[in-house]
């Protein structure tokens, strides 16, 4: 892996936290939750590279309803209405009872993400 390369790992929930797995390299890794599991991606990649890989070089893939349940601080509906989206459908997409497809997963991310941004804008009265 040169430093340029962007490595994704696809999350998996498992019995006792979660699993990440390399699609292009045979890394894997296990941990109780998500932060852990950015720590111990780090450091599984940077074994298997025999150089220090830092969290810009990879990106973790996680599936909708998996998110919904680990980040249980955000709200679908909340979320829908704020993308345009009827919230039933994404209720189905959190629930795994429907798939969404490319543009509707482009969608919800972009939500997501600006909602992001501006939690990390924010700041509170002293």
């Amino acid at each position: 892996m040169t430093k340029s390369m962007k490595i994704t790992m696809v999350v998996e929930k498992t019995n006792t936290g979660y699993s990440a797995y390399a699609k292009d390299a045979a890394v894997f890794t296990v941990a109780s939750d998500l932060n852990e599991l950015y720590s111990n991606t780090e450091e599984a990649l940077s074994l298997a590279f025999d150089r220090d890989v830092t969290r810009e070089e990879f990106q973790l893939q996680i599936d909708l309803p998996q998110f919904f349940k680990y980040y249980r601080v955000l709200n679908a509906k909340f979320l829908a209405e704020r993308i345009g989206m009827n919230p039933t459908l994404l209720s189905q997409y959190v629930s795994g009872t429907k798939v969404p497809g490319p543009k509707q997963v482009e969608r919800i991310l972009t939500g997501i993400r600006e909602i992001g941004r501006e939690l990390s804008d924010l700041e509170f009265l002293a």
